[in-house]
């Protein structure tokens, strides 16, 4: 992620809004796409900032945007930022799409090339997220 000069010495952003407009990159309009998936999947999620970046939560953030991805877009699934009996117990998630690329028990990665996969994708991801959350 990178921010304008001038604006390098500002406090971190307080809205998601605030930091989407702050931000410099190529794959800004496929974020800002995702964004949209994700609050659309269940009128439970919103979002914030946390990790400097666009985070989702509804009782616990559960969703991270990686504002560092190589290529494409990527959102970070985990189940809050303390440890929990899914960090050693794992979880059972229906992924038939086999979209999730499993980083630990407790976390995985979703990856969308473009904006046409995010396009194809999107209505597994939100089903995939509905069914994520039911264990946040």
């Amino acid at each position: 992620m990178s921010v304008s000069p001038n604006k390098a010495l500002q406090p971190a952003p307080a809205t998601v809004d605030d930091l989407l407009a702050a931000l410099e990159q190529p794959q800004k309009s496929d974020i800002m796409a995702l964004r949209k998936v994700i609050l659309s999947a269940d009128p439970s999620i919103s979002d914030g900032v946390q990790w400097n970046a666009p985070s989702f939560c509804t009782t616990e953030y559960f969703a991270t945007i990686n504002l560092r991805a190589k290529a494409g877009v990527e959102v970070i699934l985990h189940f809050g930022a303390k440890k929990n009996r899914i960090s050693d117990t794992g979880v059972d998630i229906s992924d038939p799409d086999k979209l999730l690329v499993w980083l630990a028990r407790d976390r995985a990665r979703v990856t969308f090339n473009d904006s046409a996969d995010l396009r194809k994708k999107q209505s597994d991801f939100a089903t995939l997220l509905r069914e994520w959350i039911k264990h946040v």
